[in-house]
Parts: structure tokens; C-alpha cells; sequence
């Protein structure tokens, strides 16, 4: 017997059109159904072993799905709506993720942060994947309040260079994903210093690793966290810990659509508004609620098939077990 078809057979309302209903509009739901039908019908996306992997086969795992997603949307010229959509799908948390558009921080941060003469030298590098990417705002001894964060960048007038620095254990970035393995770039939040005064958290692009060996460059010490609670979830992200020991990057590097530094180290704002700053963090976290949203929507999905087909107990006549 079809339980499930005859549950389907009993709804009183139309279940394509609340299909569309839940979706949005019908284009969502097009471009949902389309991605969903893509990553199911291809093998290389399968996810019945994922449970049983330790964790370094895991992460391996995931790289290899990564690559591969970004292989396809490269061929396919997927727009970054339905490449947002696959990567859903997948459902395998990725460095990617917080290196792409849609939920991720880097590129992000640098179409909202950086001058359009920034733009127009990082972007194309990191839609092209020459460069990945990934945002380094938490550090171990504060997250969420971004006035306590520790890690300097100082500037130098006589070298025309930032000195990035991690002053104390603290101050430490912590947490970050795509840092501990894959990413070669992060933005860096830290205290901005012009002739020994603070002038406030800012975002720095600066190279972790080396593009030839993917080494960690000099003054740099990075590395992964390792596992996180249960096997799963997050262990397919490589979430890092990052410290910098007097490293020197170009002033050009700090994102300067709402501040600037001048070669001879004036700060000055501009009439963007000061709080852009934390534009990033605000929409990455709108966008989490989002894709939480579609996780419960398949939890829901899951335990209503359940409730249709679950039976238990005999009848008192000798028949089936009730509904």
C-alpha cells in the first residue's frame, strides 16, 4: 500500500500550487526544484556515507564536493541565485561557503568595505578562485562585541605599510571558517593605529599563505581546530585559529570605502555610514536565520512522512496496526 500517495490523495488543496506558495513565487520554486533535481540525479553528491567518516576523511570528502559544485557551476554558468541553491543542496558545510556571495563573508565584505579600485583588483581573483577567501573577525577572547577585539594593524608612516599583530594569547582569531586549511586570503578585523591613537576596528585584506606551496607566509602562525561537538555538521569546515607576529602589508590593503588612511597617515571618513563596517557580520547572520528556515523545512517534511506511515499497536479486531 502507498500510505504516502494515499496521504496525498486526501489533501484538500492543490499540492503544486502550494508548492509555489511555500517557495515564493514560481520562479523560486523553479530554480529550487531544478538545483534539488541536479544534485540528486549526480553521484558524485551522495551523502548516505558521510555519517560514518572520521573526521579527516570527512573534511577530504567535503573538498573533493566543493571543487567539484564549483566545477559545475563554472560549466553550467550558474547564476549566483541557483548557485546559492546548490550549494544548499549539498548540504555540506564548505570552505566556499564563506568565501562565495550568497552566505559567505569574503567577497561580501569586500563588495561592501572596499573602494571600487579594491573591487576591481580582489574580486575578479576571487570569483575566479585564484584566491580564497575568508573572514577573520572572532578572536578567542571576544565574538560578538567587536569594540573588544584585540589584533592591531599599525600604521607606518616611513614604510607606508600596516603592521598586523597579535598582542596578546586573547587576540587570537578563533573560529573562523575556511581558515584552518583551504583559505590563502582572509579579511581581518582589527584596531586600526595612526600616530598612537585607536581609531577603531577596520577590515584588512591580508595573504595567510603563500600562492606557490600554500605555506603559511613569515609572522603568520595558522592552523585547524579540530573536531567540533558530534561527527558531522560543522567537521566538514575547517574552522581556524590565526595570530600575527608583526606582519606587513601594503596600506592599499585596508577596505576603504568608509575610512581612509592617507600616505602621510591622516584618518579620514567619508559620508558612508561608519556602521557599513559591520554590514558583513549583519548579513551573513540574516542569512543564516534564512537557511535555518530551510533546515527546519526539512525536518518538518521528515517527521510529517513519518507521522503518515508510522503505525503501532494492534487493532482490537486483529487488523493492521493503527495509524
Amino acid at each position: 500500500m502507498d500510505q504516502l500517495g494515499e496521504e496525498r490523495r486526501k489533501a484538500q488543496f492543490d499540492v503544486d500550487d502550494m508548492k509555489i506558495v511555500w517557495a515564493g513565487s514560481r520562479h523560486n520554486f523553479e530554480v529550487s526544484d531544478r538545483m534539488a533535481k541536479l544534485v540528486a540525479s549526480d553521484p558524485a553528491f551522495r551523502k548516505d556515507t558521510r555519517t560514518m567518516l572520521a573526521r579527516q576523511e570527512l573534511f577530504k570528502n567535503t573538498l573533493r564536493k566543493a571543487a567539484y559544485a564549483w566545477k559545475r557551476i563554472v560549466e553550467l554558468r550558474l547564476s549566483e541565485e541557483e548557485a546559492s541553491k546548490l550549494r544548499f543542496y549539498v548540504d555540506e558545510p564548505a570552505f566556499t561557503d564563506l568565501h562565495w556571495v550568497k552566505l559567505g563573508m569574503f567577497v561580501p565584505a569586500i563588495k561592501g568595505q572596499g573602494t571600487e579600485e579594491q573591487q576591481q583588483k580582489w574580486l575578479p581573483l576571487a570569483y575566479k578562485m585564484k584566491i580564497i577567501g575568508c573572514y577573520a573577525q572572532t578572536e578567542l577572547g571576544h565574538g560578538s562585541n567587536v569594540q573588544g577585539l584585540e589584533t592591531t594593524a599599525t600604521f607606518d608612516r616611513q614604510t607606508d605599510e600596516f603592521v598586523m599583530h597579535s598582542p596578546t594569547l586573547t587576540s587570537s582569531k578563533w573560529w573562523p571558517g575556511g581558515l584552518g586549511k583551504a583559505s590563502t586570503h582572509a579579511v581581518v578585523y582589527a584596531r586600526l593605529i595612526t600616530d598612537d591613537q585607536d581609531q577603531g576596528i577596520h577590515g584588512f585584506i591580508v595573504q595567510l599563505r603563500s600562492l606557490e606551496d600554500h605555506l603559511p607566509l613569515p609572522g603568520i602562525t595558522i592552523g585547524d581546530i579540530g573536531m567540533k561537538f558530534g561527527n558531522g555538521a560543522y567537521n566538514t569546515m575547517d574552522n581556524g585559529v590565526l595570530r600575527f607576529d608583526h606582519v606587513r602589508i601594503p596600506r592599499s590593503h585596508m577596505l576603504m570605502r568608509v575610512v581612509q588612511v592617507t600616505r602621510e597617515g591622516k584618518c579620514t571618513q567619508s559620508d558612508v555610514p561608519r556602521q557599513l563596517v559591520y554590514g558583513t557580520m549583519v548579513y551573513v547572520r540574516q542569512a543564516i536565520v534564512a537557511d535555518a528556515s530551510c533546515a527546519l523545512s526539512r525536518a518538518v517534511c521528515i517527521a510529517t512522512r513519518y507521522s503518515a506511515v508510522r503505525r503501532q499497536f494492534g487493532s482490537q479486531n486483529g487488523g493492521p496496526e493503527t495509524q
